[in-house]
C-alpha cells in the first residue's frame, strides 16, 4: 500500500471512473434505477460502480496497470482476479500469436482456479507440420468445492475459528487502514467536488462505456470482453 502511485489531477480524471445504475434489466426482469429505489433522493449523486487503475511504483511491479472494478446491479454476480502474463516477444508457433495465458482465482459464488493456456496440437499423419506446430487455447480448471468437498472449512467458520486461536492472518492492521486511507481519501476528495457526478449506465450491464474505455487506452479489455 505504501509503493502505491500517488494521485494526479490528470489520473483522478481519467483512472477513476465512478457510476450510477439506471433503470434495467437483470436476470430477466425489469429492476427500478437507483434513484427511484426507497429512501434514495431524486438527486443523489451517490456511487453505485467504481473502475480504478492503480499502479505501484516499485522494481517488481513497474509499469505493470492493475485494474479495479465493483459495482451493484451489474450482469452478474462474480468475483475474481484475474492475472494476464506478458505475451512473448516473439512467437515460435503459429496460431494465436500474441494472445497471452491467465490465470484467474475465482472468488465468488464458487472459488478455485483457472489457468489459461496455449497448447500445441499434436495433429495426426494428414496433417501437415506447420498446422500441427500452432497453437490452440485450453484451460486447467479447479474447482474447490469438487476437488476438496467436505474438507473445505467455510470462511465464517475459519474467521471465527482464528479468533478463537488469537491469529491475526485475516485482520486489517491500524497502520494497513491508514495507508488504504491515504491513497482512497484523494479520490473522495476529487468526487466531492465534481459538478458532473456518476456516469449513468443500465442495470444489467458491466457499467458505464467509460469504464472500458479505461482499460482500452492501455491496449485492454475487461474479461467478458475478450
Amino acid at each position: 500500500l505504501r509503493s502505491l502511485k500517488p494521485w494526479t489531477a490528470t489520473a483522478l480524471d481519467q483512472h477513476a471512473i465512478r457510476g450510477q445504475y439506471g433503470p434495467g434489466r437483470v436476470g430477466g426482469d425489469a429492476v427500478a434505477g437507483y434513484l427511484d429505489e426507497p429512501g434514495v433522493t431524486a438527486d443523489s449523486p451517490t456511487e453505485t460502480f467504481v473502475a480504478l487503475r492503480a499502479e505501484i511504483a516499485n522494481w517488481r511491479w513497474a509499469s505493470v496497470p492493475f485494474y479495479i472494478r465493483t459495482g451493484k446491479r451489474l450482469a452478474a454476480r462474480d468475483a475474481h482476479i484475474v492475472v494476464n502474463f506478458r505475451p512473448a516477444p516473439h512467437a515460435i508457433f503459429g496460431g494465436a500469436s500474441g494472445a497471452a495465458n491467465r490465470l484467474v482465482i475465482n472468488l465468488q459464488p464458487r472459488d478455485g482456479l483457472e489457468l489459461h493456456l496455449l497448447a500445441q496440437g499434436q495433429g495426426n499423419r494428414h496433417t501437415t507440420r506447420a498446422a500441427s506446430q500452432s497453437l490452440a487455447p485450453v484451460q486447467l480448471d479447479l474447482d474447490f468445492d469438487k476437488r476438496f468437498g467436505a474438507e473445505r472449512v467455510g470462511a465464517y467458520e475459519r474467521l471465527l475459528l482464528d479468533v478463537l486461536d488469537g491469529r491475526l492472518n485475516l485482520f486489517v492492521r491500524s497502520d494497513e487502514q491508514e495507508e488504504a486511507w491515504r491513497w482512497v481519501e484523494p479520490i473522495l476528495q476529487h468526487w466531492a467536488s465534481d459538478t458532473i457526478g456518476p456516469r449513468p449506465y443500465a442495470a444489467g450491464t458491466w457499467g458505464p462505456s467509460a469504464s472500458s474505455a479505461m482499460i482500452a487506452r492501455d491496449g485492454h479489455c475487461w474479461s467478458e470482453e475478450i
